[in-house]
């Protein structure tokens, strides 16, 4: 080993040591949200070091008079860290921040029409991820998430899949490329493949639109995801990881590709790729 490998692992260590949490905490959690109960012991193993060391890298913020608890950090880092179990914290580098509100998040937006008009508005968001920028999350959505009320849903998931599309700058809804994980996706064909599906997908939901969006009918994929390319792969995100059969069901050729990317078969339970947990 190199003295550079030697050294990261030192401090890794140290990290690791230095922002543990209790075991009651990380069992509390993981039992709260039925997405993690197909996690072998491994998985939940290096799950854990991830949060760990997320929550070591990143500066939680309460706002809104929300007292921040160590219980509603790990909860956030352990659904953040999901999606890269099987790649690594680099697709999260860049940015420190996580602000935490307590209900729902009212953010100001100003938006110039075709005519150069300005007009300011307040909408009410879940959350909300920024290029550079912090991660900002309703407590009370990130508490909803995986509940019989709300099953496919996971503002947590959907904000940090922005932030792994944004790693490369705006989101465009093509994630990037890690050499060291996906040198066997062809990337050309990948964005192809998520760009024919976003296509079908936004002119079913126009149909369905157009038909009278009886919710009976709806898309089994949030509609929002028709939105822009880059809601389009947050929200297969989420879904992937908290009710994986509706992707397979709705967009069967994008579940192999989100297999492929983040390197996890959420319905076979069996790694992607050469297995090993790095």
């Amino acid at each position: 080993m190199s003295l550079f490998s030697r050294v990261a692992a030192w401090r890794r260590d140290r990290l690791l040591r230095r922002h543990a949490f209790p075991d009651s905490v990380w069992e509390d959690v993981l039992a709260q949200y039925p997405f993690f109960d197909r996690l072998d012991d491994a998985e939940r193993s290096r799950l854990r070091e991830l949060a760990t060391l997320f929550c070591a890298d990143k500066e939680f913020a309460g706002a809104g008079g929300l007292a921040l608890t160590r219980q509603i950090q790990v909860a956030i880092a352990a659904q953040a860290c999901l999606p890269v179990l099987r790649l690594d914290l680099s697709l999260y580098a860049g940015w420190h921040g996580v602000v935490v509100y307590g209900s729902e998040v009212v953010a100001r937006r100003t938006v110039t029409d075709d005519d150069g008009v300005v007009h300011e508005f307040d909408e009410v968001i879940s959350g909300e991820a920024m290029p550079g920028g912090p991660v900002v999350l309703s407590w009370e959505d990130v508490a909803m998430a995986g509940s019989a009320q709300a099953p496919a849903y996971n503002v947590v998931i959907h904000e940090f899949a922005h932030k792994i599309d944004m790693l490369k700058g705006e989101a465009t809804g093509v994630p990037p490329f890690l050499p060291r994980f996906h040198a066997a996706i062809d990337a050309r064909g990948f964005a192809a493949a998520l760009a024919s599906c976003f296509e079908q997908f936004a002119a079913a939901v126009g149909r369905w639109e157009d038909a009278g969006a009886r919710e009976r009918d709806a898309p089994r994929i949030d509609p929002y995801a028709a939105s822009h390319p880059a809601e389009f792969f947050a929200v297969l995100s989420e879904v992937f990881f908290t009710r994986p059969a509706d992707v397979l069901a709705e967009t069967p050729a994008l579940y192999p590709l989100l297999c492929a990317y983040y390197r996890q078969d959420p319905l076979g339970g069996r790694p992607v790729g050469d297995g090993e947990l790095r």
